[in-house]
């Protein structure tokens, strides 16, 4: 059998883009019970877990999937769901750092994360204009850097920050982008960010909540948590 060049290459190539991404997930109240050892023992080695919204909730398994995780020997770290109309950025970015959403440098904690979509009982976009939008992330983000040197990381999907930001580009050179796309593909990178950080590429895990992947490998995983 014949084995062209090409299609060595071809193998090479895909053989170290496989090893050049971690599995993860990601998690909330909604996973009552997590079988985190399970998921470390398959190979994740990250997951994100909710931790506030606005300025008035705190997901109520926080605690339990925080210290869940960081028993299994994942890397972690929290997540605010953002709601834009109803207090200022910087407000929001307090709240989710005074509930579980700080960073410290320890290599094991990552960056928090502002989880920006639209929920059915609100405006797409929360009755506020591109560039109004634009600012209360920028405010959030800012807050959340000055407080603790490093900028959040910025989940959304193409649709959403299209129509809600106008695509803005303007947090390329700061915040990572965990992007959304349940596909096989991460698709269409939105607001000029080259790639993605993070890819969340379905709503199903076997051990609990969404897939995510890292795109990366766990070194880089580890810089991400590092700072």
């Amino acid at each position: 059998m014949k084995f062209s060049i090409s299609a060595a290459l071809t193998l090479i190539l895909a053989a170290i883009e496989a090893e050049a991404a971690v599995q993860g997930f990601d998690i909330s109240h909604y996973q009552a019970t997590v079988n985190y050892q399970g998921a470390y023992n398959s190979g994740a080695r990250f997951v994100i877990i909710k931790a506030t919204e606005g300025t008035s909730y705190i997901d109520p398994k926080f605690s339990t999937h925080y210290t869940g995780a960081t028993n299994a020997g994942l890397i972690r770290g929290g997540y605010h769901f953002a709601h834009p109309d109803s207090s200022t950025g910087a407000a929001q970015a307090d709240y989710f750092l005074a509930h579980g959403g700080g960073w410290s440098g320890d290599g094991i904690t990552l960056p928090g994360m502002l989880d920006l979509e639209s929920v059915s009982s609100k405006p797409t976009c929360y009755g506020l204009s591109t560039s109004a939008m634009v600012s209360w992330i920028k405010s959030f983000s800012d807050r959340y850097y000055s407080r603790t040197g490093r900028y959040p990381m910025l989940y959304t999907n193409l649709s959403w920050w299209t129509s809600c930001t106008g695509n803005s580009n303007a947090f390329v050179n700061t915040n990572p982008l965990v992007l959304a796309r349940w596909s096989s593909s991460p698709g269409t990178i939105p607001g000029g960010w080259p790639y993605q950080t993070i890819w969340q590429n379905s709503d199903s895990y076997a051990y609990g909540g969404d897939s995510d992947v890292f795109n990366g490998d766990l070194a880089g995983l580890r810089r991400l948590a590092s700072g």
